[in-house]
């Protein structure tokens, strides 16, 4: 507690230099736009002990990284969820937990599906998983072969090695023919038929899942 206490603090105050810094103090706050007063102010509130209240989750802390781990790869909310878009209307299934969890469809108009949806979005400097250390992703391959060498550990073995075929290998490392370095991924064969017919329409909007 007395971590989170002085994080809070450190955090708490930081944002006050900086809206004083940009001149948006607002409220009885404005009588602290004098530097020297305001320095002198955020002097004691730095001595002091600050009270953060927490208390254990009710369901335990398997319950909170259950809930945490929902969100760590995934987004707010995954392509097969979404049913249709159409006159500027958004259907999309969800589950109502004040109802034993059952699966409802419920339609929003697309500005307000956009603004909830960007309110999952993390702000600018966060990430979801970060990994620091010698499993940074700017140094993990060179540090961890460096951390095989002193500890004396052969480097693992690929476990799909020898369990693919020569075609599928060739399929794997199949490249895309204009720039020679991104993997080609056919998502669908067209016949001309087909070509001739989507070509007189719009085109087709093929779903991404980012989750």
């Amino acid at each position: 507690m007395r971590v989170l206490s002085r994080l809070f603090r450190g955090k708490f105050l930081a944002f006050l230099r900086d809206s004083l810094r940009k001149e948006k103090l607002r409220g009885q706050l404005t009588a602290f736009a004098n530097s020297a007063r305001f320095q002198t102010w955020l002097w004691k509130l730095q001595k002091s002990d600050w009270v953060v209240y927490a208390k254990p989750p009710f369901g335990g802390p398997e319950y909170v990284l259950k809930y945490l781990a929902r969100y760590t790869h995934r987004v707010a909310i995954s392509n097969g969820r979404l049913l249709n878009s159409e006159q500027g209307q958004v259907r999309f299934r969800w589950r109502d937990s004040k109802d034993h969890n059952r699966t409802k469809i419920m339609t929003l108009d697309a500005i307000e599906f956009i603004r909830r949806f960007l309110l999952h979005v993390l702000p600018s400097g966060f990430v979801k998983i970060r990994h620091f250390g010698f499993l940074a992703n700017r140094n993990r391959s060179i540090r961890l072969d460096l951390c095989r060498k002193l500890l004396g550990t052969p480097a693992p073995v690929d476990a799909t090695a020898g369990l693919l075929t020569d075609q599928q290998k060739c399929a794997a490392e199949r490249r895309c023919p204009v720039c020679q370095n991104g993997q080609l991924r056919i998502v669908e064969w067209l016949s001309a038929e087909a070509l001739l017919i989507w070509s007189k329409g719009p085109l087709p909007v093929f779903p991404i899942d980012s989750s």
